[in-house]
């Protein structure tokens, strides 16, 4: 019997495959690096034959370990790094250009542009996007004007864009479907969030004909069979999609409003659930799809914030301040003092996010003095990865009027016991991190299971999602005022 999910989690460095029971169990996962490409200061590139193949050998690498045969994978689930664009031939399947990816500036002054031509506020409306290179629609049009020989394949309708799922399920089809969902639509400034379709408005504000897009589907749902994939059977559905910090939250079960996850990876990924309300914030946070499951059913929303650096800081002690010689040293390091001692270290090394959202900020390390060791500054560091987030999850409460409930985390950072305490303590909740870690990766699982029927219901899912470790609070409101202010104090100063 058919009762495995394969999924496909395509990062922004490599790809990974793996396979999910009926139980929810990963029984398997395997991993493969492709090369980044940076052309020009700022720019950042992928080749998107350098994606399908680190997908291919993840599909072959998981079969390998023989814990399914193929004919034993009900359905296919895709989870992938979001607002990288793509352009390629409907014909032949060939790529047209290489991937602008996520981090890519070059349409900075494009965007500039139409923020001093007053399109932010329309932007902001429809989408719930800020007017940001980060987004797709920039670079869709960067790529229409940038391709050669793209004029003669446009009148012979040949050409496709999407993002990374929409590239991925063509090649898992043959080219039979071009498709994405609603979550990663979400992520490219095209779509309005409300309509869930494509904004005229928005596609001639930023150049981009409607006809090369795909559609937009559901995030739990059959999009598409698979034909022709080297290793897998015929027929295989495609039954679940999602952005990646999407599925990281639908992963951790955050299905009620309120709910909450973060991401610690070289940033840190905020989303709160905020259900069927369309929340505009007034924080300086974004809204976005989390997920729709089957194509009549209503969408969730949510609320997403991120801190641009947060384990990234623990590199920078490591290979810039040489303070540590790896980065796990520095939970035992930050453990051999009592506190941060006052010294305040605001992580603002490339620019604050949200809700500042300054990017000319940069980052401060105060209130040293000669009583100053390593491990204060190792302390303040992870008070500092912490203490951004409370920032956002706090205009998440404010936005939504009503007080967030336990906040789940996940990441590599995540293993850091000091830190989840340190971020229960000053966040006033307490924190719950999974049995499986990997939570993107189920969730494209759980919406793939949705998708066909192995699970009825998100309820049924929620049974099957399990915590590890709980961190209770342990700081008394006081004494965390008081953190917080001298924390603030510190922020006020960098964004001087």
């Amino acid at each position: 019997m058919a009762n495995f999910i394969l999924a496909i989690d395509q990062g922004t460095t490599g790809s990974t495959v793996a396979l999910m029971d009926s139980s929810g169990k990963l029984c398997a996962s395997v991993n493969h690096e492709f090369p980044q490409l940076y052309p020009k200061p700022g720019w950042v590139e992928h080749r998107p034959a350098d994606i399908w193949k680190s997908v291919l050998k993840g599909v072959r690498g998981i079969m390998r370990k023989g814990v399914c045969k193929p004919t034993d994978i009900a359905a296919i689930g895709i989870t992938n790094q979001r607002e990288t664009a793509l352009l390629w031939d409907r014909h032949s399947g060939e790529p047209l250009n290489n991937a602008v990816v996520w981090q890519c500036r070059r349409t900075t002054d494009f965007c500039e542009q139409l923020k001093s031509e007053g399109h932010e506020k329309v932007v902001r409306r429809k989408t719930g996007l800020v007017l940001d290179p980060y987004f797709s629609a920039s670079k869709y049009r960067w790529l229409l004007n940038n391709t050669s020989g793209l004029s003669r394949l446009r009148r012979a309708g040949r050409v496709a864009a999407g993002t990374v799922d929409s590239y991925l399920i063509w090649q898992l089809t043959a080219g039979e479907t071009h498709v994405t969902d609603v979550s990663n639509a979400s992520r490219t400034s095209l779509m309005n969030l409300k309509a869930r379709r494509w904004d005229r408005q928005l596609l001639d504000l930023f150049q981009v004909p409607e006809d090369i897009l795909p559609q937009i589907s559901a995030s739990s749902a059959v999009l598409g069979h698979t034909r022709n994939v080297p290793g897998l059977p015929d027929g295989i559905p495609i039954a679940g999609v999602a952005g990646d910090q999407q599925a990281a939250l639908f992963g951790q079960a955050c299905f009620s409003q309120g709910e909450a996850k973060c991401t610690f990876g070289t940033g840190s990924f905020i989303l709160m659930n905020t259900g069927s309300d369309l929340l505009q914030s007034r924080s300086g946070l974004l809204s976005t799809v989390a997920w729709q499951l089957g194509e009549k059913a209503e969408p969730v929303y949510a609320l997403e914030g991120g801190a641009f650096v947060c384990g990234a800081a623990v590199q920078w002690l490591r290979d810039g301040l040489q303070l540590i010689k790896r980065a796990p040293e520095i939970e035992s390091l930050a453990g051999s003092v009592t506190d941060h001692a006052g010294v305040e270290f605001v992580p603002a090394l490339t620019g604050l996010g949200a809700p500042h959202w300054a990017p000319e900020a940069r980052g401060t390390l105060t209130g040293l003095t000669r009583g100053t060791e390593r491990g204060h500054i190792a302390r303040a560091t992870l008070d500092a990865m912490a203490l951004q987030n409370a920032d956002i999850l706090r205009a998440m409460e404010a936005d939504l009027g009503k007080r967030m409930k336990p906040l789940r985390v996940d990441g590599g950072a995540a293993a850091n016991n000091l830190l989840m305490q340190i971020q229960a303590d000053v966040l006033g909740r307490k924190l719950i991190r999974p049995q499986v870690i990997e939570t993107t990766v189920a969730g494209a699982c759980y919406l793939a299971g949705l998708g066909i029927g192995l699970w009825q219901s998100p309820a049924e899912v929620r049974r099957i999602w399990q915590a590890e470790r709980e961190y209770a609070v342990q700081m008394n409101s006081s004494t965390r005022r008081k953190r917080m202010d001298s924390w603030n104090c510190a922020v006020q100063r960098t964004l001087l």
